[in-house]
């Protein structure tokens, strides 16, 4: 039996695109478990592993550290993870027999899961999801020695389409600012973590930024319909999104969000897009039955379970970032629903004092990609991801988001536990450890033209609150 019409020889490049792009994302990913998820949630964690592991069984929670955890275990996941990532990186897997390329990726993709379905808030990303969803479709894309499968390409596009249409419906469903086009006159100053160019981007006319809402709209609403046109309409419209997409790159910091939206929509740019560089066609082997089988197996799965974020899209309480199944196969995803107006921080404070006074000296803990000190310019860190930077962002909203972990967090820095601190930036007490933690919130905001020519200061902030009292360590 022929199987000829299940593959898509020209579309080499855009399977060529979506591996190495997905495996490069892997690699970043697997290197942010391997840095960050010991201080937060190993043996000794903010939110430990183990303890949620004694709670939640393989149902809930299924992951190959449901045999057994340890920091150990989790550092060999995420070497074996970034080995196998680098590899495929630079096509070793794929050059060999189909069996072994499925496989790698099929490591790939149950060494994350595990990784995320323990990593509780830390990992409450959705773009944890979308990397899953990604990951496990990539076993599906066949080795170097057969046509990319159709079907495959198809689910990508799928993927791409729902990212960016789900956005685009919960923008247009929560804030207002969204259907008036003034939201990116307060995001760039009000996103979770600027970059080096978000200063800049927030500077811009006013009638720049309703162009660039109304750019968004497109992108988001109209032109992923575009995603299963014929070409070179698909190919088009994947070409419109890749740019809006690196828009946002330029402009903020989004972990790895932006790069996996554009390996997905990339399965969409047919081989003549790249005619002045594409060298001549491969030739392609027959696809196997067994590997035939497999893809409409894949694509039968796809869209059955497709019907929940469907019925997500269609329903008039849109679910944001939400997965519907434990593997994290088939999912709904949006962001920025609603834009907030004005920036809030969180910003830790230690003394000596044991029994602090209105002459104690207060120094100021800095953390790697949060605003905090206002003559310092925002760093780039995407695609990297700061897990704890992020969820630093969250505070000011409700002290609910850090009800399970910011106490913990204020008792390590009580203790100067060298793990915690490597995930900041600087420690003001590297000598010992201070007597007292506060926190206390601050109103940030960008600085103006003539204030940045003057100061050279990135932000203008001035105290609003307190966030957390005077606390020390106890006797106990």
């Amino acid at each position: 039996m022929s199987f000829d019409w299940l593959a898509a020889p020209d579309y080499e490049i855009a399977r060529l695109l979506v591996e190495r792009g997905l495996a490069a994302i892997y690699l970043i990913a697997f290197l942010v478990a391997l840095r960050q998820f010991g201080p937060l949630l190993g043996e000794r964690g903010l939110l430990p592993a183990p303890d949620y592991l004694r709670t939640h069984g393989w149902r809930s929670a299924p992951s190959l550290f449901q045999l057994h955890y340890s920091d150990r275990v989790l550092a060999v996941v995420s070497w074996v993870g970034m080995a196998v990532s680098a590899a495929l990186l630079i096509g070793l897997p794929q050059a060999g027999p189909l069996p072994l390329t499925m496989l790698a990726w099929a490591v790939l993709w149950a060494l994350y899961l595990s990784i995320m379905n323990v990593g509780q808030t830390f990992y409450a990303f959705g773009w944890e999801s979308l990397l899953l969803e990604a990951g496990f479709l990539a076993i599906f894309l066949g080795n170097a020695a057969v046509a990319p499968p159709a079907l495959v390409l198809v689910a990508f596009r799928w993927l791409a389409f729902r990212v960016e249409f789900g956005a685009g419906l919960i923008k247009m469903r929560g804030d207002q600012c969204w259907r008036d086009l003034t939201c990116l006159d307060y995001h760039h100053e009000t996103q979770p973590m600027p970059n080096p160019l978000s200063w800049y981007f927030h500077r811009l006319p006013k009638r720049l930024h309703r162009l660039e809402v109304l750019g968004n709209h497109v992108a988001q609403l109209l032109v992923p319909f575009g995603l299963f046109m014929p070409q070179p309409v698909a190919g088009l419209a994947a070409g419109y999104m890749i740019a809006t997409q690196l828009y946002l790159v330029v402009s903020g910091n989004y972990a790895w969000l932006n790069w996996l939206t554009i390996v997905a929509a990339a399965a969409a740019l047919p081989n003549f897009f790249f005619a002045l560089i594409l060298p001549a066609p491969a030739a392609f082997e027959p696809e196997p039955g067994w590997f035939a089988a497999a893809v409409i197996g894949l694509a039968v799965l796809v869209a059955a379970l497709s019907y929940w974020p469907v019925r997500n899209l269609l329903g008039p309480r849109q679910l944001m970032n939400a997965s519907f199944n434990q593997l994290h196969i088939v999912n709904t995803y949006g962001a920025f629903g609603s834009v907030t107006k004005h920036r809030d921080e969180v910003i830790i404070e230690g003394t000596e004092d044991r029994e602090p006074s209105t002459s104690s000296v207060w120094r100021e803990y800095e953390f790697k990609g949060k605003p905090g000190d206002p003559m310092r310019r925002p760093p780039q860190w995407a695609p990297y991801h700061l897990r704890l930077d992020w969820l630093m962002w969250f505070l000011p909203f409700s002290p609910g988001y850090g009800e399970t972990w910011f106490i913990r967090f204020v008792d390590r820095l009580l203790r100067n536990d060298p793990a915690i601190l490597g995930l900041l930036r600087h420690n003001p007490f590297p000598d010992r450890p201070p007597a007292t933690i506060r926190a206390r919130l601050y109103r940030y905001r960008y600085t103006s033209w003539s204030e940045r020519r003057q100061t050279r200061a990135w932000w203008v902030r001035q105290p609003i609150g307190e966030y957390l009292p005077p606390v020390a360590l106890t006797d106990g």
